[in-house]
């Protein structure tokens, strides 16, 4: 469990949207998979533990709020390495880390669970739809709608902000 707990984590605060319910609702679900340990049957450990995580957090969303709401992002696409020492250029790579992730954000969750998984998290089909419990045909077409409409998304904050930028 614990080489999965960073992913776990990562997904409960996509989900949840904010750090200390991530942590609580990550907590719940290790205490649940270790409660449960007996009905793993040797599958993929990552994705039976982030199907645990997932089911918690939506669990954890129906009692606490009713509705997915974020409230800030993960932090993992804020600490990717600077590659490149420019000002500049790093001014403009967290601009765009900001955009997408609140693009994701705006997206309805059963996209932004699939795109997390597989674009954060690099799961396969097969896994996702575990994780899931849907069908991996539902997992495809999730994940192109999802890139679709975030593509969607960024455009359209890309048409405002260079909008935005003319009228100054």
């Amino acid at each position: 469990m614990l080489p999965h707990l960073d992913a776990a984590y990562n997904l409960a605060r996509w989900l949840v949207g904010n750090v200390q319910d991530a942590q609580d609702a990550t907590q719940e679900a290790c205490l649940r998979a270790l409660t449960f340990f007996d009905g793993f049957h040797g599958e993929d450990g990552r994705a039976w533990l982030l199907a645990i995580v997932r089911n918690t957090c939506y669990d954890w969303l129906r009692k606490n709020r009713g509705h997915l709401h974020l409230q800030g992002a993960p932090e993992e696409l804020d600490s990717a390495a600077d590659p490149a020492p420019d000002p500049e250029a790093a001014q403009l790579r967290n601009a765009d880390q900001h955009m997408v992730r609140e693009g994701l954000e705006a997206l309805p969750a059963e996209f932004r669970e699939v795109l997390v998984l597989r674009e954060l998290e690099g799961m396969s089909y097969k896994h996702i739809a575990h994780v899931t419990d849907t069908p991996i045909g539902t997992v495809m077409s999730r994940l192109a709608r999802g890139r679709k409409r975030l593509e969607t998304v960024l455009a359209t904050a890309v048409r405002a902000g260079r909008a935005e930028g003319e009228l100054r």
